[in-house]
C-alpha cells in the first residue's frame, strides 16, 4: 500500500495525502521513509510552486505510530534520542521547503500530526476537526517541536492549556484562537484549500520564496532588521524577469505568466 500519495497538478501545486486511513494516518516507519524521499525530491523540483498536505479518510493524522513502544526495554535513552530526533527532522522537513506549504486538516490532528500541520505556512481546518496534543496523558513529554510550534503559532497561553491539560480544540475555535489560519465546513475544505493553493502558486516564484524566508520564525526581530532585509531582497526581484512580466501583465490587464525561477 502506498502510504503517501503524491499528486502533482498542472498549476504547480503538489498535493500530499497521508494514506493510512485504517490507522487514522499514523506516521508508520514506511510512511516516514516515503515522506523523507518525497521532501528530498520536492526540494530539488523547480516546478513546484505550492505544497498541500492532507489526510485520507476521516483523519488528518493521529500522530506517531507508538506500537513499537511496547518494546521500550530494548533501547536506552541515547538510542531513543537518536531515533526520535531523526523522526522529528524527517517530518518537519516540510518547513524547509522554499515554496509555500499548506495543511488541510480534514479531521483529527493529534500530537505529532498536529505539529506537522503547524509546521506548514498556512493551516486550514474543517470546522469540526479535533486538534489536540495529549502527550502528558500518555506519560510522554511533548515531542515533534510541540513546545516550539504551539507557542509560536498561538501563544504561550494556548500552548500551556493544550500541552498541560490535553484540551481538545475544534477547528472553528482553533481559528478564533489563532492556532489555525481559517476554518471551513468539512465538505468544502479541500475545494477552498486547493483554490488558495492555486492562487499562491500563480504568484511570482522569486518574490514568494524570498517573502517566505522573511517571515520564517515569525518575522524579523526588529524594524531595522526588516529594512535591511527588504532593501536587499526587493532589489533582487527588481532585476528579475518576474517583475517585468508582472508589470507588463498589469499594464496589459491580463494574468501574469511567471516561469519557474
Amino acid at each position: 500500500m502506498n502510504e503517501l500519495v503524491v499528486d502533482r497538478r498542472d498549476d504547480g501545486v503538489v498535493l500530499l495525502t497521508l494514506n493510512r486511513p485504517d490507522r487514522r494516518n499514523s506516521m508508520t516507519d514506511g510512511m516516514t521513509e516515503q515522506w523523507r524521499q518525497t521532501m528530498a525530491a520536492l526540494h530539488e523540483d523547480r516546478g513546484v510552486r505550492c505544497v498541500v498536505v492532507t489526510g485520507a479518510g476521516s483523519a488528518f493524522c493521529s500522530g506517531g505510530d507508538l506500537s513499537w513502544l511496547a518494546e521500550r526495554g530494548a533501547e536506552g535513552v541515547p538510542e531513543l534520542r537518536d531515533r526520535m530526533l531523526a523522526f522529528y527532522r524527517t517530518w518537519l522537513a516540510v518547513a524547509d521547503l522554499e515554496v509555500p506549504t499548506i495543511a488541510a486538516v480534514n479531521g483529527a490532528a493529534v500530537g505529532a500530526g498536529l505539529c506537522l500541520a503547524l509546521a506548514c505556512d498556512l493551516v486550514y481546518a474543517a470546522e469540526e476537526a479535533k486538534l489536540l496534543a495529549p502527550f502528558t496523558s500518555l506519560g510522554l513529554h511533548p515531542g515533534m517541536a510541540a513546545t516550539y510550534l504551539l507557542p509560536r503559532v498561538a501563544g504561550v497561553g494556548v500552548a500551556r492549556e493544550m500541552l498541560l491539560t490535553g484540551r481538545t480544540m475544534l477547528g472553528a475555535e482553533a481559528a478564533t484562537a489563532g492556532l489555525v489560519t481559517r476554518a471551513f465546513p468539512r465538505e468544502s475544505l479541500m475545494t477552498e484549500v486547493l483554490e488558495i493553493a492555486s492562487r499562491t502558486a500563480a504568484n511570482a516564484p522569486i518574490a514568494t520564496r524570498l517573502t517566505k524566508v522573511a517571515l520564517a520564525g515569525g518575522g524579523h526581530a526588529d524594524l531595522d532588521a526588516a529594512l535591511r532585509w527588504e532593501s536587499l531582497a526587493q532589489p533582487v526581484t527588481m532585476t528579475s524577469h518576474d517583475m517585468i512580466e508582472g508589470l507588463s501583465a498589469q499594464r496589459e490587464r491580463r494574468v501574469p505568466r511567471f516561469g519557474n525561477s
